[in-house]
């Protein structure tokens, strides 16, 4: 039991992978997932194309049971990361997640075009970041259930 609640490891598998270039907020979501899961383990990639590399050379039983992706990677951006990604069988069914500190509609409608699960703005306050952590760590049930 974590601040009274229950862990939530029980729907989600041992990795997030995270695609993030700012160390700061890297810091803060590494926290974050600490504090209500400690028991997952959340990778974090810096550009778009280590996490395209990332996920070619991770074998099917080792894949993360959520992709998180920020909009605005070097290398590649998040939605040329979805588009990279959408006809990969390998990763499919794990469920992608674009965030990021626009919450432009042109953005949005993009990214879930190519096949986000959702498209989040990056929280402001750790109130919001708690619970958009939470909010991600359910998403791990719909990799599950696929």
């Amino acid at each position: 039991m974590i601040n009274g609640t229950k862990s939530t490891n029980e729907n989600c598998k041992n990795l997030i992978l995270i695609g993030e270039d700012d160390m700061d907020d890297k810091e803060i979501i590494e926290e974050a997932f600490a504090e209500i899961d400690p028991s997952v383990k959340v990778h974090f990639v810096t550009n778009g194309k280590k996490l395209i590399s990332f996920l070619q050379e991770t074998s099917a039983d080792d894949l993360p049971s959520l992709i998180v992706i920020d909009y605005n990677m070097p290398g590649l951006n998040g939605a040329e990361i979805l588009k990279s990604l959408e006809n990969n069988s390998k990763v499919k069914n794990i469920p992608k997640v674009i965030w990021s500190t626009s919450g432009a509609s042109q953005y949005k409608s993009t990214c879930l075009a190519l096949g986000a699960y959702d498209y989040l703005v990056k929280p402001s306050s750790v109130n919001d970041l708690e619970n958009l952590v939470k909010y991600l760590l359910s998403l791990c049930k719909v990799s599950l259930k696929n």
